[in-house]
């Protein structure tokens, strides 16, 4: 038998880990990662050619998308019994992280129900069923964030000054002509791949502030706004330092909260299109005091059929 440092992923761990990686969520769906899988390492490197500049300026959706997949990552190969050790190196290079094996070592509970949860994820951008989310239920679905990521869970008056940003943002994207025509192009690119609209989550009848916000997108005042807001459960992440070591972090508090919502029998979706509006992500700082720079924002609630997507 070979020792650890001779020993190579075989086949089926391979299949594992690169359907894992590959079911991690991204923005816009353009899976802005690359992995190697050297001896019994796991190296996830972040895509910059992979970009969308008037979607995403700054690239932080693209990082953020990164440390969904590092979650994914991190749960296959723990369900395949291996204790782990996982180092993210500091700068700007493509690398986001390097996982490597150390031993044998079962998994927990919790990480065969979120590893279990993966293919089940979906995002939401429908109307959820009229049942209230308990507090206990939300305290789990948030009680394994990372270091240096925070989360609120809005109030009813949170909810209401959310609603004034999204209509002040949705306005904002609707007359940006760079960021319209982007997003035109890349609807057509996956139109040509047969793919129809291919937007996750994305079709006529979603939630015009759940998904895509398009110069013709229908928004609704604010007041009636509010009143949709009310009926979900919505949480916001921050982080306490806003580079990339708190994208990257960001990203898989997301997706280890998400995954225990879907563990929960729970739905979710995500924006982060109106933090790119950097008067609307300051004034969300500001008036609801939130513990650090706000990330993505996150719906929940019980799904009301099954056209998630």
């Amino acid at each position: 038998m070979p020792n650890q440092d001779e020993r190579v992923w075989s086949d089926s761990e391979v299949e594992i880990l690169a359907r894992a990686v590959i079911r991690a969520p991204s923005v816009h769906n353009i899976q802005p990662w690359s992995l190697n899988l050297p001896g019994m390492r796991a190296e996830l490197s972040e895509r910059t050619d992979l970009s969308l500049p008037e979607h995403d300026p700054t690239g932080r959706d693209r990082l953020i998308s990164c440390g969904a997949a590092l979650e994914n990552l991190e749960l296959a190969v723990r369900v395949l019994g291996w204790a782990i050790e996982v180092e993210m190196p500091p700068g700007q290079g493509p690398l986001v992280a390097v996982v490597t094996t150390s031993g044998r070592e079962p998994p927990s509970g919790r990480e065969l129900h979120a590893y279990a949860a993966i293919s089940r994820r979906r995002s939401h951008r429908r109307p959820f069923a009229a049942i209230p989310v308990a507090s206990s239920m939300l305290a789990s679905v948030i009680g394994q964030l990372p270091r240096g990521v925070g989360c609120r869970v809005l109030s009813a008056g949170d909810k209401d000054v959310l609603a004034e940003l999204l209509d002040q943002a949705s306005k904002t994207i609707q007359s940006r002509d760079g960021l319209q025509r982007e997003l035109e192009d890349w609807m057509g690119d996956r139109r040509s791949l047969g793919a129809g609209l291919g937007l996750p989550g994305y079709d006529k009848a979603s939630l015009p502030w759940a998904g895509l916000i398009r110069r013709t997108s229908p928004t609704p005042n604010v007041r009636t706004l509010a009143r949709r807001l009310d009926a979900e459960s919505v949480l916001i992440f921050c982080a306490e330092d806003d580079g990339r070591a708190g994208h990257l972090a960001t990203g898989v508090a997301v997706q280890r909260s998400w995954l225990a919502a879907v563990d929960g029998g729970l739905a979710a979706s995500v924006l982060t299109r109106l933090l790119h509006e950097e008067p609307v992500r300051k004034r969300m700082t500001a008036e609801l005091n939130l513990p650090g720079h706000p990330q993505l924002i996150m719906r929940l609630g019980y799904p009301d059929d099954h056209r998630s997507s």
